[in-house]
C-alpha cells in the first residue's frame, strides 16, 4: 500500500498495514471499549508476570488509571491487532515464545509506520517491554523511550473484554495462543 503524510487516510487503511506488517487478525478499535480498570491494574499488582514495579513499560510506571483514561481520551479512533499461533500443547513454551516474539516484531514494524503518518499516536502493547535485559526502571531513564509504550493491562484495559467489543476473538480454541494490541490515532 502506497501511503503518505499527505493522504487522507480512514481506519481500514491502517488495519491494512497491520495486515501487511504480518498480522493475523486486525479491526478497527471500539473506542468505547477503552474502560481503564482498577480491577485490571489489580492483576497487575499480583505481579504474576514478575513486571510489576520492575519496567518502564508496567505499573506504577505507567501511571495511573486516570493518567491513561485522559491520555486516550485524546483520540478518536483506533485499530487493534493480533498474533494467533498454533501451540503443541498449554505448555509450549517454546511456541508461545515464538508468537510473542513475532507479535513484538509485527508491532515494533506497525508503530513505525503508523507514526510516519500520525507522529502522536499512541501504542499499547502485548505485556511488558522486553527489549532490554534488564530495565532500568526505576534507577535511570528508558533506554529506548521513541520505542516505549505500555502495556493495554498496564493501562488497565481488559483485553477480552476490548477485542470482543471490537469484534476479535480474544480466545481462539485450545491448542492456540493470541497476542493483542492497539495503537490509538487522530
Amino acid at each position: 500500500m502506497k501511503i503518505d503524510h499527505t493522504t487522507e487516510l480512514n481506519i481500514s487503511d491502517f488495519s491494512d498495514l497491520a495486515l501487511e506488517a504480518g498480522f493475523t487478525y486486525a479491526a478497527p478499535l471500539a473506542m468505547d471499549a477503552l474502560v481503564f480498570r482498577p480491577e485490571v491494574r489489580s492483576m497487575c499488582a499480583a505481579d504474576r508476570c514478575r513486571s510489576y514495579g520492575k519496567s518502564w513499560s508496567c505499573p506504577p510506571a505507567a501511571g495511573t488509571l486516570e493518567y491513561a483514561a485522559e491520555k486516550a481520551g485524546r483520540y478518536s479512533r483506533g485499530i487493534i491487532v493480533q498474533t494467533v499461533g498454533d501451540l503443541k500443547d498449554d505448555f509450549d513454551m517454546e511456541a508461545i515464545r515464538s508468537i510473542a516474539d513475532k507479535h513484538a516484531s509485527c508491532f515494533d514494524t506497525l508503530v513505525r509506520q503508523v507514526r510516519m503518518l500520525r507522529p502522536d499516536c499512541l501504542p499499547m502493547g502485548a505485556g511488558t517491554c522486553r527489549r532490554c535485559r534488564r530495565c532500568t526502571y526505576p534507577d535511570r531513564p528508558c533506554r529506548h523511550p521513541d520505542r516505549l509504550w505500555p502495556s493495554m493491562e498496564a493501562y488497565g484495559l481488559l483485553v477480552s473484554d476490548v477485542c470482543t467489543r471490537s469484534g476479535l476473538s480474544y480466545n481462539y480454541g485450545s491448542g492456540t495462543m493470541s497476542f493483542t494490541s492497539c495503537i490509538l490515532i487522530d
